[in-house]
């Protein structure tokens, strides 16, 4: 990544922080393990600097490589259909992990969910929900009513992604998803405080 890359996404997390995002997941995976330690330490940096707008201070969660987020002491670490066996990982994070670094997961399926949970993932997001570019390897959008079945069929958090938006996002929720993730949604508003504000309200309490 470049210099002014690495500045303006560190200023997109400054934003986002600020605004009061409870999450920021660090996908950058043509970083070297180097590079991608040094943008977790800045993301970490600007996540805790700005407090103010929640309880807590924004989690930064890394794609993939547990190593670099305990290293750099990370929130959490987030993996795909190809990383490594969640519980492969909780082993490797098992000492001296914190009590609250999160270990999630993506699935595709009512299956990948259970699967996950059932080898103790902290969290899933399940999608994509709705169409979306970013998302269309995955195949076609699950839906609503997938969405619902697997937020009632497991008992840990589900995060909806794909194509959702302040629009649709109640529908998520309503079918009891306990958050969303998003690319465009938080990357492309002027004020991403009020699309935070906005989400906040209608999110389960």
């Amino acid at each position: 990544m470049s210099d002014s890359g690495l500045s303006a996404l560190i200023q997109k997390i400054t934003s986002l922080a600020s605004a009061g995002i409870d999450w920021v997941q660090l996908r950058e995976k043509d970083l070297s393990a180097r590079e991608l330690a040094d943008l977790t330490r800045k993301a970490l940096r600007c996540a805790r600097a700005h407090p103010e707008k929640s309880a807590t201070s924004t989690r930064i969660v890394v794609n993939d490589r547990a190593d670099v987020a305990r290293a750099e002491g990370a929130d959490g670490v987030h993996l795909g259909e190809n990383s490594l066996p969640v519980r492969e990982v909780k082993s490797l994070v098992a000492h001296p992990a914190p009590s609250n670094f999160l270990v999630g997961v993506s699935c595709h399926s009512l299956e990948g969910a259970k699967s996950a949970k059932a080898a103790g993932a902290d969290y899933v997001f399940f999608g994509p929900v709705f169409a979306t570019p970013s998302k269309a390897a995955f195949g076609e959008p699950q839906g609503i009513g997938r969405l619902g079945e697997v937020c009632r069929q497991i008992a840990i958090p589900v995060v909806a992604i794909g194509g959702v938006t302040v629009g649709n996002a109640p529908t998520c929720f309503a079918a009891g998803a306990a958050g969303i993730a998003a690319i465009r949604l938080f990357q492309d508003p002027i004020d991403p405080a009020s699309v935070v504000e906005a989400l906040r309200k209608m999110a389960p309490r």
